[in-house]
């Protein structure tokens, strides 16, 4: 298992994006949130959705995924969030060793 994970959920606004990412990074959850807008297509309760999203990718330590995942569940405004986690296997060693920090404060 990777020692890192970067995590992906999305959002329906800026604002929402805005106060999930604060939140993943005072609470210690991740080291660093970027927001990306992207135009998201899917099916919900049987109807095609072309809809404006905010993307967070979430850089985190391994161990700190499950305690991440519930804050998002318990934070997110959607019924079913999208929460997927990615290992990183690899990247700068310093970057990396700085998420461990920022996710021990």
């Amino acid at each position: 298992m990777a020692d890192h994970v970067q995590v992906v959920t999305t959002t329906d606004s800026e604002e929402s994006a805005a106060a999930l990412a604060r939140g993943v990074v005072e609470a210690a959850l991740g080291a660093c949130v970027q927001v990306v807008p992207i135009r998201s297509f899917y099916v919900w309760e049987g109807a095609a959705q072309d809809d404006p999203e905010w993307q967070l990718q979430i850089k985190t330590s391994a161990d700190r995924l499950p305690a991440l995942v519930a804050h998002l569940k318990a934070e997110h405004g959607y019924e079913v969030p999208e929460i997927i986690a990615t290992p990183i296997v690899g990247g700068s060693a310093e970057y990396l060793s700085w998420v461990d920090e920022q996710t021990r404060s």
